[in-house]
């Protein structure tokens, strides 16, 4: 479980010690990269780039691990705080400008000319304050909200009093008693 490969020497020690603790982790459910996907939503990839330290998490990777792992509280808690002074600290490729964009600089669209380049003096730059940024979020890291479904369901389920669940509980309970009950019925009349 334990032969990870070593983590570049450049890393922030943030960063370093978040995947170690996330490696530590991982290693304590004793489940394969692929069991671990299965359980979490993220695929073996993914958890790949995560515990070799060449991507960023999302938060919710995080705390789907902690809940596999059995982790509450506290400890969740912490993983939190780890992972946001990572992510603060976790290095980024340099951005490359982007090239300027072309537009026609005014009237119809001209066609290629013969040789299949544009028309000469057909398009102009467009100004730098026009052109989308290459990377969004703080510091270019934009968290993936990707969730699976069955906590998708405990967070709505957490913000809604419990006197509005109550009768939705009661509305399934009694479809499924209704649905029983025929079940048994045709199952009389055809057996007879």
């Amino acid at each position: 479980m334990g032969a990870w490969q070593p983590l570049p020497e450049e890393l922030p020690a943030e960063v370093r010690h978040f995947v170690e603790q996330l490696r530590l982790l991982k290693d304590r459910t004793g489940m394969s990269l692929v069991a671990l996907g299965t359980r979490t939503a993220y695929s073996k990839s993914s958890w790949q780039r995560y515990l070799n330290a060449s991507q960023p998490p999302p938060r919710q990777a995080v705390v789907a691990l902690c809940r596999v792992a059995g982790v509450a509280g506290e400890e969740t808690e912490r993983f939190g705080v780890r992972w946001e002074l990572a992510v603060r600290a976790w290095p980024r490729e340099p951005v490359p400008p982007a090239p300027p964009v072309r537009v026609p600089a005014g009237g119809p669209v001209p066609g290629p000319v013969s040789g299949g380049e544009p028309a000469p003096g057909a398009e102009a730059a467009v100004p730098a304050a026009y052109a989308v940024p290459a990377a969004r979020g703080r510091d270019g890291y934009e968290e993936d909200p990707t969730l699976p479904w069955w906590d998708l369901l405990d967070e709505e389920s957490s913000r809604q009093p419990p006197a509005s669940r109550t009768p939705r509980l009661l509305l399934y309970a009694a479809l499924l008693a209704v649905v029983l009950l025929l079940a048994a019925v045709v199952g009389a009349v055809t057996l007879g």
